[in-house]
């Protein structure tokens, strides 16, 4: 490790993470995203590189070795690799520069990532006057659990080693030694063919409205629009009598299945959407998770029921458990826990109609209602 020198009245304690500790989530401004959300990235192999800064001759020679001499590594599809500077002048003489695909790196100025990590001391403040830096290399696997870490070394051996690993690494969908099946349920014969061509006929009739995704900025849940994120028409369907022929499935159907695997017990349903991923629109939902804003924390399970099986393309994968991507037959459901990364490849051709709720139970609601005070503007209030 290499330290900067620190006051006397500063006694550092930093945190210690170890091989196989899943790694804390965080979100910092970085080359790519003023507010990059780090849970994001999983479903490949990712190195931080905590170099501190690229003034000092180790900063340099770290920069180098992977902006440079080992460039080709990182692809972003086997390995993203994200430098952490707590320098300032780093970003602006362009020290540390982005090249995509592989490289980006986080300004750290603030020291939260640092802290998080155990590269600055945890009693650290910006401000503070000079710190003791620990420079290190962490390789994450896929599911963003530490695989190996790799301290500066004076001699500057520690290069070598981080690259050797990394060429040695096995690949994605088998990075526990074999293919790892996600933790989801599949569940058959949830809706009726007639009532599958019901919902996608209302649908048809009715046309859908884009759908947007939620956020949170300021402190509040907000609701946002991004084509590149995500691109889907939503049909809302407001019949009650209808409403209660989607619930009677559901509960028959689905929820038994939910409370034998995983000993939870649905009481409570939200969204009664028909929902079109079109080809002709490049419908799609990159990787993201549902229940990461305050208007969204009480969701616990997510169901993806497809209403027709004439498309290609759409299918949900989980890139925490490797590449494989699942789609259900007609009538059939895809279930899994909300915190799960996920995401929806493009309709290639025609379009995947689905049915997608969120279930959770009486606590939950409770929570639903006391984040009402979080919501922004246009995002309705709840009441239990």
């Amino acid at each position: 490790m290499t330290d900067v020198a620190a006051p006397e009245t500063l006694q550092p304690a930093y945190r210690v993470l170890q091989v196989g500790d899943p790694v804390p989530w965080f979100k910092q401004n970085s080359t790519s995203n003023p507010n990059f959300s780090f849970d994001t990235v999983a479903g490949r192999y990712v190195v931080l590189c905590f170099y501190g800064t690229g003034s000092d001759e180790a900063g340099q020679a770290a920069l180098a070795s992977f902006q440079d001499q080992h460039r080709s590594l990182f692809d972003d599809d086997k390995i993203a690799l994200f430098g952490v500077s707590v320098d300032p002048s780093d970003q602006s003489e362009d020290r540390a520069r982005q090249i995509i695909p592989g490289i980006r790196h986080f300004w750290d100025f603030d020291g939260t990532v640092g802290r998080l990590y155990g590269a600055l001391p945890r009693n650290a403040e910006p401000g503070q006057g000079a710190v003791p830096i620990r420079r290190f290399w962490m390789v994450l696997n896929p599911s963003l659990r530490v695989r190996a870490i790799f301290p500066f070394e004076q001699d500057g051996s520690d290069r070598d080693k981080v690259m050797a690993c990394l060429r040695d690494l096995p690949p994605v969908s088998h990075y526990a030694g074999f293919e790892l099946p996600a933790p989801v349920l599949v569940i058959p014969d949830v809706f009726e063919p007639e009532f599958c061509r019901h919902l996608i006929g209302l649908y048809e009739q009715h046309g859908g409205e884009e759908s947007g995704f939620m956020r949170e900025v300021n402190g509040k849940t907000v609701a946002a629009h991004d084509p590149n994120h995500k691109r889907r028409k939503d049909y809302t369907i407001d019949d009650p009598n209808l409403i209660r022929q989607v619930q009677h499935r559901i509960i028959r159907r689905i929820n038994p299945e939910i409370e034998k695997v995983h000993f939870f017990k649905p009481s409570r349903m939200e969204r009664y959407i028909v929902s079109c991923y079109a080809a002709e629109d490049g419908g799609h939902f990159r990787a993201h998770r549902d229940n990461t804003t305050s208007g969204t924390a009480h969701r616990r399970f997510a169901v993806s029921i497809n209403l027709n099986g004439d498309f290609e393309g759409g299918e949900v994968s989980f890139p925490e458990y490797g590449p494989r991507s699942y789609k259900a037959p007609p009538g059939g459901a895809v279930v899994f826990s909300c915190p799960l990364l996920h995401a929806v490849s493009k309709v290639t051709k025609g379009r995947r109609f689905a049915f997608l709720p969120f279930l959770y139970d009486e606590e939950a609601a409770k929570v639903r209602e006391a984040n009402n005070a979080h919501l922004g503007e246009g995002v309705g209030a709840y009441r239990a």
